[in-house]
């Protein structure tokens, strides 16, 4: 799939933000994002790797840290539950995030995907970005990738397609995500944050939004 270009950055980069730091608990916030049980592969090309890269990437890798990729893979088809992404989220929030995604879907969607969906966080330093993650979550599949270091916009564009980053569309855009609903708003109620019973695929009653 294609992961859209930021160009967007530049408007998160005005503020200047502290050194990204990853939300405590992440490993046990990604396992627990699906109902489903999952198994878990991971690898981590650390910074002397990536210098012996530069070269293959146009020194998009220069300024990096690490690039660590993680992969779940589940037997039926996953259930994301709705709560524990909003966990998610705002943890990263929290620790200075931005989040975008690549296209807004309603509750079912978002539980139950189809296709891929994309949802990326950035950090900024300054003008730059300084940590990046991005989340993908399929059927069957969830795969983050965390990139830590200092990144100029175009260099996302450099490593995109490697490493299991999504392939960038220069031309396009990401959407904010939408913003959280307010306290005692009618739309602040949860959604059913368990997976239906015997899903398959084409009932939508147990999963839904009050709005």
């Amino acid at each position: 799939m294609k992961l859209l270009l930021l160009c967007t950055f530049f408007a998160f980069a005005a503020a200047v933000t502290a050194s990204a730091q990853l939300p405590a608990g992440m490993p046990e916030m990604l396992q627990s994002l699906s109902s489903q049980q999952a198994t878990h592969a991971a690898f981590t090309l650390d910074r002397q790797m990536l210098q012996s890269a530069r070269a293959l990437f146009q020194d998009a890798t220069a300024a990096l840290n690490s690039i660590t990729v993680e992969n779940f893979h589940y037997q039926d088809k996953a259930f994301y539950i709705p709560g524990n992404m909003a966990a998610l989220n705002a943890a990263y929030s929290a620790a200075g995030y931005h989040h975008l995604v690549e296209k807004h879907v309603d509750a079912r969607e978002a539980s139950m995907p189809h296709g891929t969906l994309a949802d990326v966080w950035l950090h900024n330093d300054g003008t730059n970005i300084d940590s990046v993650v991005v989340l993908l979550r399929a059927p069957k599949q969830m795969s983050v990738i965390e990139v830590s270091g200092i990144l100029k916009p175009l260099d996302l564009v450099h490593l995109s397609g490697h490493f299991g980053i999504p392939k960038v569309d220069p031309g396009a855009v990401m959407v904010p995500a939408p913003v959280a609903p307010r306290a005692g708003h009618p739309c602040s109620q949860p959604f059913n944050t368990q997976p239906p019973g015997n899903y398959s695929g084409s009932d939508s009653s147990d999963v839904r939004s009050p709005c």
